[in-house]
């Protein structure tokens, strides 16, 4: 049974349309980008490569399925409810059918799959010359039965590239790892393992300076790049969480096959920021620096971000936590399991934001935490009032919560640019800034 109305059906048949002719008018070159996690980061990375060299259009908001895609082709947002919205499309479609345009040279474009064949829906008429395989794992489970299925999904592709596309592939992941046999398309891979093309090692978090372990300014992170047996340092100074090297390495292997240098693309990667409100640092008041991670959380991503805490020097370590909804029967453990984390990592002050967090609380408490070191707060505009307060010269401060709590509030009251806020946080629009904030 299908799940779409008829006038959406409709809707999406008219934009593929559409698609179709302008992909045949222009002829871009064609990124496409699936995987179960780091599809947007890589995107990220692909597009600050190219677009030194060649007019790039990449894919924005949430525009990686049946609708979004074919506006991005377009160049176009969406019409939503409005018939003028939709008219509007028309008229940009229509210019760009009409008139010699300057249409992107390449197109990078996230693909998104969540139900059985969505992909193969989208390569049908979006047909990309290369494709990348981020990671393939557990998560979008509801419509799959098994793992096998989200690999038979996210695998298509790769397996319709043809002889003379390129598959660029995670080959750490060992899901992906079954697929690299089953396209005809030429085969690059990245990763962390001995048997990748593109390799990274020796990974490290970059300072300003570094006489004084416990004054070092965070400057990102470094890594050696191996390709062909060459060799090459590579600086991301925006990105602090080593599994975002991943996003590097595609991008990397993009550039190359693009007809970039290991210099420029060394150099572009040196800009590279992942989408807003996921772990990018961020300049704060007091010469402080803030991990910027709230774009969403969930136990696990919650506990990655603290190890990085844990790992970077700096004067003390700061946790601005949020709650993590939509936990349901595990909301209590989960919330109680980044105490532990937090412990784990000797974090010097934690602020708790929101009445779920009252269990991670009560898992320091229960464990002698100084009270002094946990502050709690209803709502995250009083937290960041009194971020400002405790915060101290050196401070490395991460911030983080699901998506209703509103964290961005928090680093908004902190960063040292406040007026920069639009170009570095997330839910900036004026839909979430008229939004107020209430309690979830």
């Amino acid at each position: 049974m299908n799940y779409k109305s008829k006038k959406l059906l409709y809707l999406e048949r008219i934009l593929k349309l559409m698609a179709i002719l302008v992909l045949k008018k222009y002829g871009p070159k064609i990124i496409g980008i699936t995987g179960s996690v780091g599809k947007s980061s890589t995107k990220e990375a692909v597009f600050t490569v190219l677009a030194t060299h060649y007019r790039t259009r990449k894919n924005e908001k949430n525009y990686n399925n049946e609708i979004g895609l074919p506006l991005t082709v377009i160049g176009s947002e969406s019409g939503g409810k409005s018939f003028w919205g939709w008219t509007k499309v028309s008229l940009k479609w229509l210019g760009t059918i009409l008139f010699p345009l300057e249409y992107p040279e390449v197109l990078v474009l996230e693909m998104a799959a969540d139900r059985p064949g969505d992909m193969k829906y989208l390569v049908d008429f979006i047909k990309p010359q290369m494709g990348i395989l981020t990671d393939i794992s557990g998560s979008h489970m509801e419509f799959f039965k098994n793992l096998e299925g989200i690999t038979r999904e996210k695998g298509e592709l790769v397996k319709n590239l043809g002889e003379k596309g390129t598959a660029i592939l995670n080959i750490d992941n060992p899901q992906i790892k079954k697929i690299k046999n089953q396209t005809k398309a030429k085969n690059i891979t990245f990763g962390f393992s001995e048997e990748a093309d593109v390799r990274a090692t020796d990974v490290h978090y970059n300072y300003l300076d570094t006489a004084n372990p416990n004054d070092a300014e965070i400057r990102g992170i470094s890594f050696k790049l191996n390709y062909k047996g060459t060799t090459i340092p590579m600086r991301l100074n925006n990105i602090l969480a080593e599994h975002n090297i991943y996003a590097a390495l595609a991008g990397v292997a993009v550039g190359l096959e693009m007809g970039l240098n290991l210099v420029e693309i060394g150099a572009a990667l040196e800009s590279f920021v992942l989408p807003y409100g996921r772990m990018n640092l961020i300049p704060g008041i007091k010469n402080s620096a803030i991990i910027d991670d709230t774009y969403n959380s969930s136990p696990i991503s919650a506990i990655a971000a603290l190890k990085v805490l844990g790992e970077i020097k700096g004067k003390r370590k700061i946790a601005v936590l949020g709650d993590m909804l939509e936990l349901g029967p595990d909301t209590e453990e989960g919330h109680r399991e980044i105490a532990r984390k937090f412990l784990e990592i000797k974090g010097d002050m934690l602020i708790a934001v929101g009445r779920r967090m009252k269990y991670a609380v009560d898992e320091l408490t229960k464990h002698n935490t100084d009270e002094k070191r946990i502050i709690v707060f209803d709502d995250p505009m009083s937290a960041g009032r009194k971020l400002q307060e405790v915060m101290e010269e050196g401070d490395i401060i991460l911030v983080k919560g699901s998506q209703g709590m509103r964290m961005e509030k928090v680093v908004e009251e902190v960063m040292s640019e406040p007026n920069r806020a639009a170009e570095y946080l997330c839910r900036q629009d004026k839909k979430w800034k008229n939004k107020p904030w209430r309690e979830v």
